[in-house]
């Protein structure tokens, strides 16, 4: 995990400061693994205990995993390299023009074909959750999530699959309404890729 924390410093994806988070919620540090995702050696050196650790499990009979898929868009350069590691096909999942998470682009998944699902930061569940049900929706089982950053609150309720995380965290992590640094009247910016509705 520390050569995780290292690795997000030395590629700038560990910010501080006011952020809106694709979530909703405010936080006072943003992870921008975009960032530590452009250099593969940085990539593939975060993921590799991961990687380990999925393939051990794998081997042991624990889980069952015939695929890799991420949410768009944090999710699918971490779900190629961890695919790659893993030696198993990497899609990823997107947002409709309605907004809803879909499979496109010729992406199939086989009738009880068993997933990992992939994201870069884990905060509330939102993404994975909206990437199971549209795989689920095309017959996929999903049998493990794994992420890069685990920042979720301490009091987060655990995922419904096994779960693999590169690092887990502190960050501040408030609704809006009882933000602090909405109190002290620091301006929040929103640095993510997801649209939210105001």
């Amino acid at each position: 995990m520390e050569k995780t924390i290292e690795l997000l410093r030395e590629s700038g994806a560990m910010l501080e400061g006011h952020f809106l988070l694709s979530s909703g919620r405010h936080s006072d540090k943003y992870f921008q693994c975009a960032k530590l995702l452009q250099y593969p050696d940085k990539a593939r050196a975060a993921l590799e205990q991961s990687a380990e650790k999925i393939s051990a499990d794998i081997k042991s009979g624990k889980i069952k995993i015939d695929i890799v898929a991420g949410p768009a868009m944090g999710g699918i350069i971490a779900a190629y390299e961890m695919a790659r590691q893993l030696n198993l096909p990497a899609i990823f999942t997107e947002r409709a023009d309605d907004g809803k998470m879909t499979l496109r682009r010729g992406f199939e998944i086989q009738q009880g074909q068993n997933v990992l699902i992939m994201e870069d930061v884990v905060t509330t569940g939102k993404s994975y959750l909206e990437c199971a049900a549209a795989l689920e929706q095309n017959g996929a089982a999903i049998t493990a999530l794994a992420c890069i950053v685990d920042r979720r609150a301490a009091d987060a309720s655990e995922p419904p699959y096994p779960f693999y995380c590169a690092v887990k965290l502190q960050a501040a992590n408030w609704d809006a309404a009882e933000c602090e640094l909405c109190k002290q009247g620091i301006p929040a910016i929103k640095p993510g890729s997801r649209k939210q509705s105001q």
